[in-house]
């Protein structure tokens, strides 16, 4: 493991950023880089898990109703875009975008903070209500009164939702 102190933060500018880098051999990825900044002034933070070998583009679908399936375990590369298609939402892959190792709950957590940001902050009457009826849908998600689907795409071929009834595809670059 290498880390590096006392380095000048990209948010205050103040040299309390501390940056830490490892490597890791994790089961189904070979070797991971495991990489991330942490400001002890201003909070900031951001990590990054990267696979050392590229497996090939692929796309991973995956349909998620009950509490079993929220703790299915979901590894999501830097490159990879995640889209819940009952909720119209994506996040693609490009400059800021992270890798990450959650579960089915943790992702649409991720996408649920998006959307109650969006009724919050919305000025149009329309975009609040929207986003009301998207966090609907949602919490019958998590009342297991609904099912979702969460589909993956992967450039490198490094992401992974380690279940069963993950469907699979290799496709083209």
């Amino acid at each position: 493991m290498q880390e590096l102190k006392n380095q000048v933060c990209p948010v205050c500018h103040k040299k309390e950023m501390t940056l830490i880098e490892d490597v890791k051999e994790i089961p189904h990825f070979g070797n991971c880089f495991i990489m991330s900044m942490t400001c002890e002034n201003c909070k900031y933070h951001t990590s990054d898990v990267e696979v050392e070998n590229n497996k090939g583009p692929c796309q991973i679908t995956f349909v998620a109703k009950g509490d079993k399936d929220m703790k299915v375990r979901v590894v999501k590369s830097g490159q990879a875009e995640v889209s819940v298609p009952t909720l119209r939402m994506k996040v693609s892959s490009g400059p800021g975008s992270v890798g990450y190792v959650s579960n089915v709950e943790g992702v649409l957590k991720r996408f649920k903070g998006v959307i109650e940001n969006e009724r919050d902050n919305a000025e149009d009457p329309d975009t609040r209500k929207a986003a009301k009826n998207l966090l609907k849908k949602l919490w019958k998600v998590e009342c297991g009164d609904a099912e979702v689907k969460i589909v993956i795409k992967d450039p490198t071929g490094n992401s992974v939702i380690l279940s069963d009834k993950a469907e699979v595809k290799k496709v083209r670059g």
